[in-house]
């Protein structure tokens, strides 16, 4: 059990090969067949004694890695002096006419000049700027990621997934292909022949519409009804690989995609707005996982914005909170759905508290009190195992972390309420947060009947140097409820504020794969408006000369001062839109 390694990840390797195969959690990044794990590292120094004993070794920015390497070399790895500290992947999770009106992106933006053979009318479109997107891919042949002649906005591609060519310098997955070589497929008159020089498709369109609403030139519609917000940005694409049975792509996948698109930016000398509109609850949501970190560590380099989804968890019932009282046991009641195949709970509390816990199912079985201790806790309650691991604080947090792993002794989880006892010791600090994977990894109903619907961001949209951007319903000008919210103590001088604002995320028209337009919900299509805005501020800032430090948190500070406060709240920032709604017109200096 090395204090160098998170917790879930000493659990899953005290875990039985067969544990680890009931879990949805415990075995994200093992490879089965190879015996062999994907691993986040944090590391000073040189990568020379890492490289010996991993399989390979994808080396990041500002001191980050990713490794693939046998388990049984895990304890060699830990014990190196380089390595500061090891985590697993996690599963990540998804999260325009009428939002470029409501968010003052007309008046700024340059409407007609892609229909106006580039004419420069003085306003905004992107030009000059790269928009990163790190998500399921795109359709390239749709006519809004297309320029009047037909050839492609598109940078740069690289799909994780296509193992027939060459993975970009430095990494060791999938195929980039550059504009040439996308024109050349365009250039071709049937879609299957464009499919075998450039075999990426985007097979569920999330990635085409983030990409539309951020940067959709409005070709496939009626003059322009449906463009983006930045349409002459050009496109650095990264469509992150799906592995496993359940679908899911991973977070060692969106850190490999940021570093190239910022690395990309880099190299071509433009600055470059980045969205991430995916996420997942696993954490303390404090920014301190490695992942938080890393987007902290690259949104230093070059002249970059990162901007992330607060996600769609703030009506999902995943998230418990309260205050322990000495001497008094606190309890908390979990609805169980029927047909759970795994579940897993996570409790954080301040090291300094001492908690025991006990699990009570919905029969009545009891596991008797778990005391904290070294090490995986085995206990059987009813025809449900429970693997139970106490953890240690990390170098980066003085939090503690109880984590429990539900797993049926037949084919599913004992359905009803179940009971969870929190029984104090020594108290000092008092506070505790529970949270339950994402709603899209478990059934509907599944979650607390007690909920606390604060704290409900997504990681790593708690990263505090990244753009925050919660949804709202730009017809009603209401709070979209489904948003992730920032936990209240934030606003009294608890932490970063966060979310930073909120843009439109209800019903937004963008481009489908396979051509034509589509509405869509969530978080996931509210950061694009964001990015795409961060995209225009940078073109005026860097592109046009009128500030040439306009990146990074000097964006995300323009932002929230031009941001719109909503009738209704009675204060700002606040734990539902930040600082308000987004406004880019009015945070455009002058």
């Amino acid at each position: 059990m090395s204090q160098k390694i998170e917790n879930q990840l000493n659990l899953a390797l005290d875990a039985t090969e067969a544990e680890r195969q009931r879990s949805r959690s415990l075995n994200v990044g093992y490879d089965e067949e190879e015996n062999e794990w994907e691993l986040i590292l944090k590391y000073s120094g040189s990568l020379e004694l890492v490289r010996e004993l991993a399989v390979y070794v994808t080396e990041l920015t500002g001191g980050y890695a990713i490794i693939q390497i046998k388990e049984s070399r895990i304890e060699e790895l830990a014990a190196l002096p380089e390595v500061e500290f090891i985590e697993k992947p996690k599963n990540l999770y998804f999260q325009v006419e009428n939002g470029r009106r409501v968010s003052c992106i007309d008046a700024v933006q340059a409407a007609s000049s892609f229909f106006s053979a580039g004419q420069d009318i003085g306003k905004e479109s992107g030009k000059g700027v790269l928009i990163g997107i790190v998500d399921s891919g795109i359709d390239y042949e749709n006519p809004d990621f297309r320029n009047a002649d037909g050839t492609t906005r598109i940078a740069a591609l690289w799909d994780q997934t296509v193992e027939t060519g060459l993975p970009p310098a430095g990494y060791n997955v999938g195929t980039e292909f550059t504009s040439q070589q996308i024109n050349a497929a365009l250039q071709t008159a049937g879609h299957e022949e464009r499919f075998r020089l450039v075999p990426s498709r985007d097979i569920s369109g999330h990635g085409t519409a983030v990409a539309g609403i951020a940067a959709g030139n409005g070709r496939g519609s009626q003059g322009g009804r449906y463009r983006g917000v930045a349409p002459e940005a050009e496109l650095l694409i990264v469509k992150m690989g799906i592995p496993g049975e359940y679908g899911f792509p991973r977070t060692t996948q969106l850190m490999r995609g940021v570093d190239y698109i910022i690395r990309k930016a880099e190299e071509l000398k433009k600055p470059v707005a980045v969205n991430i509109s995916f996420g997942n609850t696993y954490g303390s949501h404090d920014g301190t996982s490695l992942l938080e970190r890393y987007l902290n560590t690259v949104s230093e380099r070059w002249k970059n914005v990162i901007c992330v989804g607060s996600g769609n968890e703030g009506t999902t019932a995943g998230h418990a909170a309260g205050e322990l009282e000495s001497r008094m046991t606190t309890e908390v009641q979990l609805a169980v759905q029927e047909r759970e195949v795994s579940l897993n709970l996570q409790i954080w509390k301040s090291y300094v508290d001492e908690v025991a816990i006990m699990l009570i199912d919905p029969s009545g079985n009891a596991s008797g009190r778990i005391d904290e201790r070294t090490g995986i806790q085995r206990i059987t309650v009813g025809e449900t195992e429970l693997l139970i691991y106490y953890g240690e604080p990390k170098p980066y947090s003085v939090r503690q972390e109880i984590y429990i792993t539900f797993l049926p002794e037949s084919n599913f989880i004992t359905p009803g309420v179940w009971t969870i006892r929190l029984v104090p010791g020594k108290i000092v600090d008092k506070s505790w947060q529970m949270w339950l994977p994402a709603q899209s990894a478990l059934n509907v109903g599944t979650a607390f009947l007690k909920p606390d619907s604060a704290t409900t961001l997504t990681i790593p949209s708690t990263a505090s140097l990244v753009i925050t951007v919660a949804a709202y319903d730009a017809l009603t000008f209401s709070y979209a409820d489904f948003s992730g919210r920032g936990p209240a103590q934030m606003y009294e001088g608890g932490g970063v504020p966060k979310p930073d604002l909120a843009a439109p995320g209800v019903r937004v028209t963008a481009p489908a794969t396979g051509g034509g337009y589509a509405e869509f919900t969530g978080t996931s299509f509210a950061t694009p408006f964001v990015t795409g805005s961060a995209a225009l501020l940078m073109e005026w800032g860097i592109v046009k000369g009128q500030d040439l430090y306009l990146y990074g948190e000097k964006v995300k500070a323009y932002l929230r001062r031009g941001a719109r406060e909503l009738p209704g709240y009675g204060r700002w920032p606040n734990g539902e839109m930040g600082y308000g709604v987004l406004c880019v017109r009015d945070s455009l200096p002058g």
